[in-house]
């Protein structure tokens, strides 16, 4: 007799920008079983990073990051994040752990862990419920930079106006979400 693929729990959770107001934020489905390789995927499209930069996360005192070969990976004593599974560090509702992205730029965000769900078949793919706010552009300078670049953007007399719009493509609206998007590429997730 076959064995049938075991169903984990279903993750609701809320990653938050932290450091920026107003807040930056996203509510979403993911299956426990995902990997935190696979969960920085989902955190890439449900924020709306571009995916350029390092990353790693952090669960109380442990560090979970990809091994890059060409970095002193080895040494840090982070633990492979392909390695582990997010019900494996987040086993009950209220777990709060860190999501670092670009350590140059900065981003941190707060992921907390709002409800663990009952397992569902029928949830292929991670789903994003709810957000608010526009992801700030890669490479902007972290949350200080994105302020210096919304303050520019917002004012037709400042000396960068003109050069932010053209860096983004001619507008940028940092109310924006879209819902639709943003599970479009989450569909893409299995």
């Amino acid at each position: 007799m076959a064995k049938t693929k075991e169903i984990g729990p279903v993750y609701q959770l809320k990653i938050t920008l932290k450091g920026h107001k107003p807040a930056i934020w996203r509510r979403f489905l993911v299956p426990g079983h995902f990997t935190l390789a696979r969960l920085h995927r989902v955190l890439q499209d449900v924020m709306g990073w571009m995916d350029c930069h390092l990353h790693c996360f952090a669960v109380g005192k442990k560090r979970y990051s990809f091994p890059y070969p060409d970095s002193d990976w080895g040494e840090s004593g982070d633990r492979d994040s392909r390695r582990v599974r997010l019900e494996q560090v987040a086993t009950q509702e209220k777990v709060k752990f860190l999501y670092d992205y670009d350590f140059g730029d900065g981003w941190e965000h707060e992921i907390l862990v709002e409800k663990i769900l009952p397992p569902d078949p029928m949830l292929k793919h991670p789903v994003c419920l709810k957000g608010k706010g526009a992801c700030p552009p890669e490479d902007v300078g972290g949350v200080w930079g994105y302020s210096d670049f919304l303050a520019a953007i917002s004012d037709p007399k400042h000396k960068e106006h003109d050069d932010y719009l053209e860096w983004v493509g001619g507008e940028f609206d940092p109310n924006a979400f879209d819902l639709e998007d943003t599970n479009a590429a989450l569909r893409m997730i299995k």
